[in-house]
């Protein structure tokens, strides 16, 4: 009795709207289930358990932890996720709302008992007509061009991969964004990286996405921003911008996936902030760090069941060594493999092969080699 009481409870609260918005509102769960088996090879020595690289490959990550072995396997369930989207009709407007959580990144659970691991925020944003508030994939990356690896990221090296809050307007094939900032710097002659929230200018970000009548899809984007410190007795600002192509183009039934960049001050936006965005100087300034970096992707599919995708990807950092010193990273390379088959809409089986290989200005260097083999079921 108590048990339907509270389940009437909540179903009333859950859904205490007049029946006319009730009816106008459309209320979808989606996700997937996804399991990973992961073998792996690290020249130098594996990072510790529950480390980003025994999630995902993250450059910069992999140069090694000596005294430790280099071959370890790990399993996990953590990309799986799950997400809630309503869409209401409201008097001719569009309102729509998205949340999505996944269990990827936190250090908050072990390997040794229950593998329990804290669910994190993906996206969650309001949509209203042409604008978008909240936090979402930022304008400056087009995720429609991700290539389709079992990686958690894939071709990381080469792609822009940030999620964040922002205000955007979308008028056409133009979309134009405010989103949140966040500098990241070398401190004079190297060391820790500096992280710095100051300052008052977000980033702006223009894009326009293009499609032709043959299918293929390329989005254009341009991204303005201030790098601001404010820490101890560093008070300095200095401009950073980027240039950004991404799309996909069909080939028959397969297709290629690509992106390249460029910029100065790009850091975190960039190979997961392999590089930072800038390095002060003698004088305690700023000054930019360029950086190029992409990937190119070709899917065949063998058959309707089976398909391979072959990724190659890699960064390349500008530093001014008598600045930065050696220690800083500059190049990074990836390329995978991979296998997968679907015998049904919603179930995937897979098996991919990836190297990567890091490398610093001082000429020291990590690889990693790994295979990866993976179920995935989506809801």
């Amino acid at each position: 009795m108590k048990y339907s009481t509270l389940s009437a409870l909540v179903a009333a609260s859950l859904f205490s709207v007049s029946a006319v918005s009730h009816a106008d509102t459309e209320m979808t769960f989606g996700g997937y289930v996804k399991a990973d088996v992961m073998f792996s090879s690290y020249g130098n020595g594996a990072p510790d358990s529950g480390q980003l690289s025994r999630q995902f490959y993250v450059p910069g990550t992999i140069y090694g932890v000596s005294g430790n072995g280099k071959e370890v396997v790990d399993f996990q369930a953590r990309e799986s996720r799950f997400n809630f989207k309503t869409v209401t009709d409201l008097d001719g407007h569009t309102l729509t709302g998205f949340i999505e959580l996944d269990f990827m990144t936190h250090t908050d659970g072990n390997e040794r008992v229950s593998n329990s691991y804290s669910p994190r925020i993906r996206h969650a944003f309001v949509t209203y007509d042409n604008w978008t508030l909240g936090q979402t994939w930022s304008t400056f990356q087009n995720p429609g061009a991700l290539p389709e690896n079992l990686d958690f990221v894939g071709a990381a090296d080469g792609a822009v991969f940030v999620r964040q809050s922002m205000v955007r307007y979308t008028n056409g094939n133009w979309q134009f964004a405010i989103e949140n900032p966040e500098t990241t710097v070398t401190p004079n002659g190297g060391g820790g990286r500096i992280t710095s929230g100051s300052g008052m200018m977000p980033d702006f970000v223009a894009r326009y996405n293009l499609k032709t009548d043959g299918g293929t899809k390329i989005s254009f984007s341009a991204l303005g921003r201030q790098l601001n410190v404010e820490q101890d007795n560093i008070d300095s600002t200095e401009m950073g911008y980027g240039i950004s192509a991404a799309g996909v183009i069909p080939l028959g039934d397969d297709d290629i996936k690509f992106s390249a960049t460029y910029g100065s001050g790009l850091g975190r936006y960039l190979a997961l902030n392999y590089a930072n965005g800038g390095v002060i100087n003698a004088s305690g300034d700023i000054e930019a760090i360029d950086s190029f970096g992409g990937y190119v992707a070709y899917r065949h599919w063998w058959n309707d069941k089976w398909r391979s995708s072959f990724t190659f990807a890699g960064f390349q950092a500008d530093n001014d060594v008598a600045l930065t010193g050696g220690s800083v990273n500059k190049t990074s390379y990836s390329g995978y493999v991979n296998l997968l088959y679907s015998p049904a809409k919603q179930l995937t089986f897979g098996v991919e092969y990836m190297h990567a290989l890091n490398e610093r200005e001082d000429g020291s260097d990590g690889d990693l080699n790994r295979v990866i083999f993976s179920a995935k079921y989506v809801l």
